[in-house]
């Protein structure tokens, strides 16, 4: 079979779209798996690198505000929708996992008649998979849905990706000891401290300048309570220079292994952040993005009702805030189990079901 998937423009769409490929090929490995994407999205790196093809079609962009620029929305969509029904000539099953990219992909499948699988990732969806959610019966979740077709979805949880699976794995037997060599080694490698606590920083794939910003001015005070930092800046953001208590990077490789180590997280609240981090960390300081509609706070919340993270809004995360509250931070870190939540590593299975279902096998 041909099976096209959709998942473009951040990380957050293509990690999860990369997971179920990857099952989808374990258990069906005759089957011929592609992507689309557009020519701006992060999928142009991740997914050639992952080993599927990728054809482009052109982006639908939708500015958030009044602009001219709206006034040749439709002109890009037909453009797309007519790129994207040459794409599915032969393919059995469309898999959308929301996006830009999707929106296009759903319409060309409705006309099509091309079977149809939605994954949506937040809390509240957006809005390629709320028109999605019109075309097909065939609908997954990661978290809790209330309103929209979404409410009837299957509940799958989020594609975790096989490094965070494989880190689940090898730290179930005992966390303590695989927090503490996952620290080791961390360390060793980034030329930090064994034994101080640990903040692992990041504000997703593309980085955050906002809190970038914080961090930098809050170094000092990091400095004199004898606290290490790890941070992800972000590609397309300046490097700053590193010390023996703070080390800064472009793009970070081995989640998995930073999440084991940390003992405290800093960062945005996307979906697959907070998977991961249901899955490996230990506490969480959310700053949920101000923009969008609010799906950043929603995905945190169970985490936040389970005692394993807190939110506070960007604009209170403030130098003067940190220094504050992150010896409490800490400490409420050091107070929660070892453990994690391993719920999470059956997700794509749950999915791969689904799409075999939609195909009828």
């Amino acid at each position: 079979m041909k099976i096209l998937l959709a998942g473009g423009g951040t990380a957050g769409h293509v990690e999860p779209a990369l997971a179920v490929a990857r099952a989808w090929k374990v258990a069906h490995p005759g089957d011929e798996i592609s992507f689309i994407g557009t020519a701006s999205g992060l999928e142009n790196a991740l997914v050639p690198a992952a080993g599927f093809p990728l054809h482009l079609i052109p982006k639908v962009a939708i500015a958030r505000t009044l602009s001219l620029s709206l006034l040749k929305v439709p002109f890009q969509l037909i453009s797309s929708i007519n790129r994207t029904r040459k794409l599915l000539k032969g393919v059995d099953c469309a898999i959308g996992f929301g996006g830009y990219v999707s929106g296009p992909l759903y319409i060309a499948t409705a006309i099509t008649r091309t079977p149809l699988v939605i994954h949506e990732q937040n809390a509240r969806p957006g809005w390629a998979n709320r028109l999605g959610a019109r075309l097909t019966q065939h609908l997954a979740i990661s978290y809790e849905v209330n309103s929209t077709l979404f409410s009837k979805a299957e509940l799958t949880g989020l594609p975790l990706r096989a490094d965070v699976i494989e880190a689940l794995e090898k730290a179930s037997p005992n966390w303590r000891t695989a927090r503490a060599d996952a620290k080791r080694e961390i360390a060793s490698r980034y030329g930090l401290s064994p034994v101080q606590p640990l903040v692992f920083i990041f504000g997703g794939s593309q980085g955050s300048q906002a809190i970038n910003a914080v961090i930098a001015q809050s170094r000092a005070s990091f400095e004199s309570r004898g606290i290490s930092i790890l941070h992800g800046v972000g590609k397309s953001n300046a490097l700053p220079e590193s010390t023996t208590d703070y080390r800064a990077l472009n793009y970070i490789e081995d989640m998995a292994l930073c999440y084991l180590a940390a003992d405290l997280l800093i960062s945005r609240s996307g979906a697959v952040t907070c998977a991961e981090a249901t899955a490996l960390a230990r506490y969480s300081l959310f700053i949920p993005l101000p923009v969008g509609n609010g799906e950043q706070s929603l995905n945190a919340r169970a985490l936040v009702q389970s005692g394993r993270a807190q939110i506070i809004e960007q604009s209170a995360f403030t130098p003067e805030w940190l220094d504050a509250h992150i010896s409490d931070l800490l400490k409420e870190s050091g107070n929660r189990p070892d453990e994690a939540d391993a719920s999470g590593a059956g997700a794509i299975d749950k999915i791969v079901k689904i799409i075999e279902r939609a195909v009828g096998i």
